[in-house]
Order: structure tokens, then C-alpha cells, then sequence
């Protein structure tokens, strides 16, 4: 079996290093893209709610759902 030299196995090291932080950085980028589709969805699911309090003239109902909607922004820094 052939040993490895001393440059190899620091070559070897830093390159596993690199990976590992690319794997993370593309991680972390499926991470925020999952959270802003799912922001996305419940945003459109509440404006839809509210147009249709809008449409039905409930303003209980609108003006719970608007604070749902300010609360989510909020959370998400929207």
C-alpha cells in the first residue's frame, strides 16, 4: 500500500473542508427556499380569506385575518 505524503493528505483535508462547507451553504440555501414557498403559500391562502371577508362584508373576520397577516409578516420579517 502506498503511503500518502504530507502535501497529499493536507490537500485531501482542505478539500473534504471545502465540501463540507459547500454542502452546508446548499443546505442552508433548500432551507430558506422551503421557508419562503411556505411563507408564500400562507400569505396567499390568508389574502384569499380576506378577500372573500371583504367580499361577504365580515369585518370581525377581516380584521382577525389582516392580524394573522401582520403577525406572519412579522415572524418573517416581511
Amino acid at each position: 500500500m502506498k503511503e500518502k505524503s504530507h502535501s497529499e493528505v493536507m490537500k485531501a483535508s482542505v478539500m473534504k473542508r471545502i465540501k463540507a462547507k459547500e454542502s452546508f451553504v446548499l443546505d442552508l440555501y433548500v432551507d430558506m427556499l422551503i421557508s419562503e414557498i411556505q411563507l408564500n403559500t400562507k400569505k396567499e391562502k390568508l389574502m384569499t380569506k380576506i378577500d372573500k371577508a371583504i367580499d361577504d362584508r365580515d369585518k370581525i373576520l377581516f380584521l382577525t385575518l389582516t392580524e394573522e397577516l401582520k403577525d406572519l409578516n412579522k415572524q418573517f420579517g416581511t
